[in-house]
């Protein structure tokens, strides 16, 4: 679908509840009419323009009005086309009834809808008129009224006497917004385009279309890949755009205006700092123009949105913003700096005034910044503190921050710098490890971490700090795939150490790192444990430490919880992560990664393409290597939805990238095996799975193990692995790999009641594919077995199950398990064959000759009864095992 932009309609989506109100007002034989209420830019045209259209194609005829200020100074001005020609209306009372005579036409059987946008500007006699056509059953009537405005005489006559039904359309929610912005632009946007579009425009429709177009426009929106995203620090506003705003500002008495133009260039005020009279002020808040919050006994005042201190910024000279800011500054200096972001505040004000600031209060200012992870301001007021206040406390924070906006390169350069100053080994200790992680984020730096690690040994002598330099290289091992050995150092480390540390940054990342191993090694009651500790203990410390954001802790829990069998906790936690980590790239495209891991296990095809394009749009804009694995997820999704030209582009994509080898081992090779199964070649994919498998066995990856294995026994073979899995129940905990053991041993056993119990399994942990093809196989057994009643209700729970899937497609057994007679050559040909694919390609794909693929198709055909490749793909189709067309 191509980009809708002001020239087009934007569709109609997310008001099907406000449409139904419609119909049913529309059914009822009392209703003579039907009002939207809501304020400019709602969408209340739109929606009653659909309303329209629907009567049209019921029959009716129809009109249209819009009503105005100037055109009410006529009577019937604003309706004056809809009035049949050559009526005299000197006597309105024979013109009206002429009126009605001609709309309604010989015996009456003509019927009229006529919309009335702005109806609360209409004139009194087309009100009269109006009204009399209403209660003669001539006109049903639509109206749209703007809600700031008073409620007329001109509504009350129109609304009167419960004939006319009432309508209060609000603004669009986040998730009516996301699916708005998706239609219009032919793919979804990123998350967090999609709130940064919905804060400015406070969910208003027209405001929404004015900002995607202002942004496409001027190349601020742009396609990453699978979705949209803005490029650009600043959202530009469109003509219309302004002038709607404008518009707005104009109404808003002159007292106040010095009021509004403050709350621009501060954002958020005190009430107590806004010099203006209450009742004032409840007249801009009754208007739109600004919000009221109450913060515990604390009342502070923001316009209502951003948009419109940008409109008001734009009008103001430079000398009245300095004037206003210098006046703000001195309100809050003479009642004594009291509150503890009152520095960040007038640092910030003084530099936009003056360009100048206090060093003490900018060094006070950048640590109430970093502390609130505000990483933009960080860098921002840095910049304005000479080189001479930069001591390594300040170096680190701005390292850090320029890691939590992507700048990799520039965050190294000034970590780097750090270090040089840096004047004990706590400050080394801190930089080294700050160093390390982003090293290994930007591009899988490991030969450079080790450097950093060896050459931070010769200066950091003392056993406290050797113990730091141990748990941030056990750390990296850890997220480097090599969890026993990171296991060994990390085990012991622990929350009550917090106080006695050397170095709380470096304790933290380690203890977020023991999370992961534990995962890893199967851990996972101790995983989440320790994810939990981290987390509070992070939130505990934030105020002393230059680690990221806490809600990274919540990441690893959510990886924890994954793998502990908890699907839907998991998800929650990670979504949690997500919104509360925006603006902490590396942070938040892992939790994005998570997501996608966590919808892919669910089996939510859709969903988990969605995050892993998220996370490879945030990996893209800012160079990460974690770029790979993202891309080779969203391969994985798209390959589970039969979509082979989007998993190929993701996987060219990813080639010659470097990958970090955290969760790497999974999502690269799921989207290569998954791309294999796609296009039929199950055999390659089964042996690319084992052999990773392996891999993962041998670093001690054992949940990683599990999976793979359950993903090559959902191909064939599951006799093979059955016993493995068995043994990794033994070894981990959880129910996620205890129902794979039980899965693969009931596929191996072909025992169809284990496989429905398996399923029961799955549908708790909320793994719907697997649980699916569970009872998928148990159906296949069933009705080979002549239990046609059983096979008959196993097919609906699947059915069920794939409902939740987003159009997943289950290639559990190749070619389902009514195929079992077949060879795993044969079925292997049979797949291939069915897509089309012809006897030299296939032989050349599995380096056959052809006179063997020919041969395998003849005993494919004798066993399954059929005589033709068109028959036995319509056979695969019978069975639910045939690709879908895409």
């Amino acid at each position: 679908m191509g980009v809708q932009t002001r020239g087009s309609h934007w569709p109609l989506v997310g008001r099907e509840a406000e449409l139904d109100a419609f119909e049913t007002a529309w059914a009822n034989p009392r209703c003579r009419g039907w009002m939207i209420f809501g304020s400019a830019g709602a969408g209340k045209s739109r929606l009653a323009e659909e309303c329209l259209a629907r009567t049209v194609r019921k029959g009716w005829k129809s009109g249209r009005a819009t009503a105005s200020a100037a055109a009410a100074a006529v009577p019937l001005s604003a309706i004056a086309h809809l009035i049949p020609s050559g009526i005299d209306l000197s006597d309105p009372v024979k013109g009206f009834a002429a009126v009605d005579q001609a709309l309604a036409g010989p015996g009456r059987r003509r019927k009229w809808v006529i919309w009335v946008d702005d109806l609360h500007l209409l004139d009194a006699t087309s009100v009269v008129l109006l009204r009399q056509l209403m209660d003669a059953g001539v006109v049903w009537l639509i109206g749209t009224v703007r809600t700031e405005s008073p409620v007329s005489e001109v509504v009350q006559a129109l609304t009167g006497g419960g004939a006319v039904q009432r309508l209060d359309l609000p603004e669009f929610q986040l998730d009516q917004a996301q699916r708005l912005l998706s239609t219009a632009l032919g793919c979804n946007v990123s998350l967090s385009t999609l709130h940064r579009l919905y804060e400015v425009s406070g969910g208003n429709v027209l405001y929404l279309q004015e900002l995607v177009t202002g942004a496409l426009q001027s190349g601020a929106l742009v396609r990453n890949g699978e979705i949209w995203e803005i490029s650009q620090d600043r959202l530009l506003s469109t003509p219309l755009l302004t002038d709607l705003i404008s518009g707005r500002l104009a109404a808003a008495p002159a007292v106040a205006r010095p009021v509004l133009e403050l709350l621009a260039l501060c954002e958020q005020l005190p009430l107590a700092d806004l010099d203006a009279p209450l009742d004032a002020l409840a007249d801009l808040e009754s208007a739109g123009l600004l919000r009221v919050h109450l913060e515990g006994r604390r009342t502070t005042v923001t316009l209502a949105h951003s948009l419109y201190g940008e409109t008001l910024r734009a009008g103001m000279t430079a000398q009245k913003r300095q004037d206003l800011l210098l006046a703000q500054i001195r309100r809050v200096e003479d009642r004594g700096v009291r509150r503890h972001d009152d520095p960040l505040h007038i640092a910030t004000w003084g530099l936009s005034a003056t360009g100048t600031a206090d060093s003490d209060l900018l060094v006070r200012a950048i640590g109430l910044a970093h502390h609130s992870h505000d990483y933009e301001r960080v860098v921002n007021l840095t910049s304005a503190l000479g080189e001479e206040h930069q001591n390594t406390d300040i170096r680190l924070m701005l390292g850090l921050a320029c890691r939590g906006l992507g700048d990799f390169d520039r965050s190294e350069v000034v970590l780097a710098d750090a270090y040089r100053h840096a004047v004990d080994e706590k400050e080394r200790v801190a930089a080294v490890m700050l160093r390390t992680l982003n090293l290994y984020w930007a591009g899988a730096r490991v030969e450079e971490t080790q450097e950093v690690d060896s050459i931070a040994r010769e200066h950091v002598t003392s056993s406290a700090g050797r113990h730091m330099l141990d748990i941030n290289q056990a750390a990296m091992l850890t997220v480097s795939g090599q969890p026993e050995r990171g296991l060994t150092i990390l085990r012991d480390v622990s929350a009550k150490d917090i106080h006695s540390t050397l170095d709380v940054n470096v304790l933290l990342y380690g203890m977020g790192m023991k999370t992961v191993g534990l995962t890893l090694v199967g851990r996972t009651a101790e995983a989440i444990s320790a994810g939990q500790e981290a987390y509070e203990a992070h939130v505990n410390a934030n105020q002393r430490a230059f680690m990221p954001h806490p809600s990274t802790q919540l990441v690893h829990l959510a990886l924890a919880l994954t793998e502990s069998g908890q699907l839907r906790k998991a998800y929650d936690v990670a979504y949690r992560a997500f919104f509360e980590l925006q603006g902490e790239t590396v942070a938040c495209l892992l939790a994005a990664g998570q997501l996608g891991r966590i919808e892919l296990l669910r089996g939510h095809a859709a969903s988990a393409r969605h995050w892993y394009a998220e996370a490879a749009a945030i990996a893209r804009s800012v160079g990460s290597a974690a770029l790979k694995s993202a891309l080779s997820g969203l391969a994985a999704a798209a390959s589970l939805t039969g979509d082979t030209e989007g998993a190929k582009s993701a996987l060219v994509e990813a080639e010659g990238i470097e990958s970090t080898a955290y969760l790497a081992g999974q999502e690269i090779c799921l989207g290569e095996a998954g791309l294999m199964v796609a296009l039929g070649n199950t055999t390659e994919a089964r042996e690319l799975l084992l052999a990773e498998a392996a891999r993962m066995r041998a670093s001690g990856q054992l949940t990683t193990e599990a999976w793979l294995l359950t993903e090559a026994a959902r191909l064939r073979g599951s006799k093979e692995l059955a016993d493995r899995l068995v043994e990794l129940a033994e070894i981990c905990d959880g129910t996620l790999i205890l129902a794979r053991a039980h899965f693969v041993g009931a596929l191996a056993d072909r025992n169809a009641p284990r496989l429905l119990a398996s399923a029961d399994e799955f549908e708790v942990i909320g793994a719907d594919l697997l649980a699916a093809e569970a009872v998928t196989a148990a159906a296949h057994i069933w009705r080979k077995a002549g239990e046609t009643r059983q096979a008959t209700a196993a097919t609906r729970r699947a059915a069920a199950c794939m409902a939740r899937c987003e159009g997943a497609q289950s290639y559990l057994l190749a070619a389902a398990e009514d195929t079992a007679a077949l060879t795993s050559r044969e079925r292997e040909v049979a797949m291939l064959a069915m897509r089309g694919t012809s006897s030299r390609d296939i032989a050349t794909a599995l380096h056959l000759s052809v006179r063997t693929i020919d041969n395998h198709l003849q005993s494919v055909y004798l066993k399954l009864g059929v005589t033709s490749r068109r028959q036995l793909s319509g056979y695969m189709e019978t069975i639910g095992t045939a690709p879908r067309p895409h």
